[in-house]
């Protein structure tokens, strides 16, 4: 690889334009296609720095590296439709998956021709220094690394097949995010059972960071339809493992009662949280 390379990043997300915006900084071109996206997508672009091929054909003619930053149910998909196109460059899966679900993806990509690594982010988009970690294993990930050399994404070889990065994503998430939707339904059953307030308390005495982190779902809500399908996939990553399921498929159930939040203008309150995981209850008369 050149010092300078271009990149195609075909979804500018919250985290996806924060990574693209690092690796612009470094000198790095980056492209994207705009065709069938949205305004608030456009907007991110633009303000992280992406160029816009317009299309997703063009991009890909022009890229050296493809980095897969998007929803979890669409990582497969996504990794299809660049080896339709015959890529041949370095496809970088960076998304929450299972190990198996990553080794499809290289499976994908080799067939077609290109080099595969396997990505795994943890920590929020990498707006500032010391916060964001990508987790990176497969042959092409030294020249991965070095593309975020001196950026706020700091890159961590791991000395290990592809599936790797994915396994410590899952495993990393499995207890962030997992715990969130845990605390967020004790707190539920707690308010249905009256004793909300006696538990806060107690937390407060006995665990006061327990307490906080109760809370942490409503900054959380609306990034909760992405994390419906993460949860999913590390509940994969249990059952491959030959572990129960159970608990990241309830963290799934319990984003799902909180989708409706998507596009909510503000974060939810607390209350409003708590109303949505609560069941329909049929009606009387």
């Amino acid at each position: 690889m050149t010092e300078n390379e271009t990149i195609a990043l075909f979804h500018p997300g919250e985290m996806g334009a924060a990574v693209g915006a690092c690796l612009v900084g470094r000198g790095h071109r980056v492209l994207w296609a705009s065709s069938g996206r949205s305004v608030a997508s456009a907007a991110r672009a633009e303000a992280a720095g992406l160029e816009d091929a317009v299309t997703f054909e063009r991009a890909l003619e022009q890229a050296q590296v493809v980095l897969s930053i998007c929803p979890p149910h669409g990582a497969t998909a996504l990794a299809r439709k660049v080896a339709e196109a015959r890529f041949h460059g370095v496809f970088v899966d960076c998304n929450a998956i299972a190990p198996e679900t990553a080794r499809a993806a290289m499976q994908i990509a080799e067939a077609a021709g290109a080099r595969f690594v396997d990505g795994g982010i943890v920590g929020p988009p990498p707006t500032e220094r010391g916060r964001s970690r990508l987790f990176l294993c497969g042959g092409a990930s030294p020249q991965i690394a070095t593309l975020f050399a001196g950026t706020n994404m700091e890159a961590v070889l791991l000395d290990a097949p592809a599936g790797a990065a994915s396994a410590l994503k899952a495993c990393y998430a499995a207890w962030t995010k997992g715990t969130t939707a845990l605390l967020a339904s004790i707190r539920a059953l707690a308010r249905q059972e009256g004793v909300e307030a006696a538990l806060v308390d107690e937390w407060k005495r006995s665990q006061p960071d327990v307490s906080r982190r109760s809370e942490a779902v409503t900054a959380a809500a609306r990034k909760a339809w992405r994390w419906i399908g993460e949860m999913e996939e590390i509940a994969a990553s249990f059952r491959a493992a030959g572990l129960p399921e159970g608990f990241p498929l309830a963290a799934a159930q319990v984003y799902g009662r909180l989708e409706r939040f998507k596009d909510a203008p503000t974060a939810p309150s607390l209350d409003e949280i708590l109303a949505a995981l609560e069941p329909a209850r049929p009606r009387v008369g």
